[in-house]
């Protein structure tokens, strides 16, 4: 049995959608048994095997029908003609979606990061925080369930280039320990697909901010899709209180409710 345990985790830890595919049933004779598992990623990438041949290549197709449909199923496959195997018994495959809920990405892992992280704990994102000072994305008090990120000055491009971006899955909440990060790294993502771009701070933080990121080519298009403060407005300025009014305003887009700033 291959450690398809640890390649599920890892695929985890990178947010890489994939489905895992399980022999459920055997009937018969059948090329492997009953838990042998594959893992096929989008556009056919797979890990594994339930038996090679023509049963694996359909099963790889149906894979691809199963990340289109979103959810599990099971799928009966009689070896046969169809399969191109003699063997006669008869395969059913439990198909599962894995890693394509929302992803969270928090830049900053100061008191108010922290808290995000803890508010978040219990829905369905998973939570990634990012920060260059080793000892506060280490903090215990960033709970185990969170995805942890140190990138040391500088090194903040690699988990861009490496992190996934789509327009219905990713979240991102800028909140760093200096207003010049916030604004490099809220630039490094206006291009980038995300369905919420929030960054902490007041409207005059905001109006500087957009000023110098006009003047080095972006359009007011483009910052008008940031959300700056982020978050309900509450009235709290405690970071327990920011975290709740920006869970709010996430949760309230990710369900499709109405919302008022």
């Amino acid at each position: 049995m291959w450690d398809w345990i640890s390649k599920l985790s890892q695929l985890r830890q990178q947010g890489t959608p994939a489905v895992l595919v399980t022999v459920s049933q055997v009937s018969g004779s059948a090329p492997r048994e009953i838990g042998a598992k594959m893992i096929v990623l989008e556009k056919g990438k797979f890990f594994g095997t339930i038996g090679g041949g023509r049963l694996e290549e359909l099963a790889l197709q149906d894979a691809q029908k199963t990340f289109t449909a979103g959810k599990a199923q099971s799928i009966r496959y009689p070896l046969g003609a169809k399969t191109g195997q003699c063997c006669g018994g008869v395969v059913e495959l439990l198909m599962e979606v894995m890693n394509t809920g929302p992803l969270l990405y928090i830049f900053g892992a100061g008191h108010v990061g922290q808290a995000v992280c803890r508010t978040f704990v219990g829905t369905p994102f998973q939570i990634h925080v990012i920060d260059e000072r080793e000892e506060w994305v280490n903090s215990d008090q960033i709970p185990p369930e969170v995805i942890r990120h140190h990138c040391p000055s500088g090194e903040w491009d690699d988990f861009v280039k490496e992190a996934i971006w789509d327009d219905q899955r990713v979240y991102v909440a800028i909140l760093t320990h200096r207003h010049d990060l916030d604004q490099e790294i809220c630039s490094k993502l206006l291009n980038h697909p995300r369905r919420f771009l929030g960054m902490i701070g007041s409207s005059s933080k905001w109006s500087r901010i957009q000023e110098r990121l006009l003047q080095k080519g972006a359009t007011q298009s483009d910052l008008n899709q940031v959300r700056c403060p982020m978050g309900l407005s509450i009235g709290g300025k405690a970071p327990q209180e920011i975290a709740i009014s920006l869970a709010a305003e996430v949760l309230s887009i990710h369900y499709g409710t109405n919302h008022k700033h």
